[in-house]
């Protein structure tokens, strides 16, 4: 038998791949779950995007290599995209790459810049993948605690006395998941002045800008960002095309030049319906966040009711595709979730999967229908 490689030694599956599992054979063996764990968007995507993608599949060029850097008119796109609505400048033939879904950005940006040893700041909660990558790349995960009591948002006075000179890159997630937390007015403008003291590259990932919230911003409006930042975005939540695989990184030439090395060497380009796709995607108005935040809000009044009833408090002022819930005193997430969902057939994600600091934290998916969301209600309240 061959050995794996030592890096797999320092992490698991993804959660969701390795629970899922069970809540499909609770599934197959007719329990009837109703899923409230991962944020995977069921609503529909606008029809002219369906409609561009349909019509690409006839044109000539629909089933060739596409360019490592996406299409000219996509790169256009998605800068018209921020100047819209962050009032960012982009040069979309230098400063924008397209991706196959934000995720993969992760590993080539950690890629293009760290070496074994190297340090990276990771939130505590946050997304699992911050640390699963920085560990396969043999560098060193240095987790920065967020909590409820400073709004989420990271302690940038205690980071100071700490030894940063290993530190390379630090990830923020602001709107943040899992908590919804959104950026204080100065978090940006603090962001960028830390970096450049400590000389460190920091990355926002920005996914959820749109989705119940007013204020979309990006840490690239701060004046003198590129210099020291980059920024993801995806359009899986904000356009309901998570299973298209569509993302981008954006910021100075330079680096995104250096994350073109690696990309280039990962993938062969993005299938060329998609790109049309997105494309029409990124022109859509206001209007089409309009509409899914109606949805998103109904859903989400309905989820607070179902904390309510499990005796969680919650922050209504939380923005995203989640509801982030504190349990009540002494009562462990995973724990708790594996009771609800073997006891009410609900699955919901405990905080744990996202760090140490979401110990005593549930957090809710409004990825499901009214009428579900309204039988998860009744199940907990008989």
């Amino acid at each position: 038998m061959i050995n794996v490689a030592e890096r797999l030694h320092s992490v698991e599956e993804y959660y969701f791949s390795r629970k899922l599992k069970e809540v499909n054979q609770l599934i197959a063996n007719g329990k009837p779950i109703i899923s409230l764990g991962i944020g995977s968007p069921d609503l529909q995507p606008p029809t002219e995007v369906i409609d561009a993608l349909t019509k690409a599949l006839l044109s000539p060029n629909a089933h060739k290599y596409q360019s490592y850097q996406g299409l000219p008119e996509l790169r256009e796109g998605i800068a018209s995209f921020y100047k819209n609505n962050y009032q960012v400048d982009l040069n979309p033939n230098s400063e924008v790459l397209p991706l196959m879904g934000s995720k993969e950005g992760i590993m080539h940006i950690s890629m293009a810049y760290l070496n074994k040893g190297d340090q990276v700041l990771i939130p505590n909660p946050g997304y699992p993948t911050y640390q699963s990558v920085t560990k396969l790349l043999e560098a060193e995960p240095v987790f920065y605690e967020l909590d409820a009591a400073n709004n989420w948002l990271p302690d940038l006075e205690a980071l100071e006395q700490q030894d940063l000179t290993k530190v390379k890159l630090m990830w923020v997630n602001y709107p943040h998941m899992p908590t919804g937390a959104q950026p204080s007015e100065h978090l940006f403008k603090d962001l960028v002045a830390f970096a450049k003291r400590h000389h460190i590259l920091i990355i926002n990932d920005n996914p959820y800008s749109f989705i119940l919230n007013e204020n979309p911003t990006s840490l690239l409006s701060v004046e003198g960002a590129k210099d020291c930042c980059l920024e993801l975005n995806s359009l899986s939540k904000t356009f309901n095309l998570a299973g298209w695989r569509v993302g981008m990184v954006v910021g100075d030439t330079k680096y995104i030049t250096d994350i073109l090395k690696v990309k280039s060497n990962m993938d062969s380009g993005m299938f060329y319906g998609i790109q049309k796709g997105a494309i029409e995607a990124l022109k859509c108005s206001k209007t089409w966040f309009d509409s899914i935040n109606k949805v998103y809000a109904e859903r989400r009044d309905l989820v607070w009711q179902l904390a309510d009833a499990l005796n969680c408090t919650y922050d209504k002022n939380a923005t995203g595709l989640f509801v982030w819930a504190k349990l009540p005193e002494n009562i462990e997430a995973e724990a708790f979730i594996d009771k609800i969902l073997y006891e009410k057939d609900i699955f919901i994600t405990p905080g744990t999967v996202f760090g140490t600091q979401g110990e005593g934290y549930i957090r809710f998916s409004l990825c499901a229908q009214i009428d579900n969301l309204k039988e998860t209600i009744a199940r907990v309240s008989s």
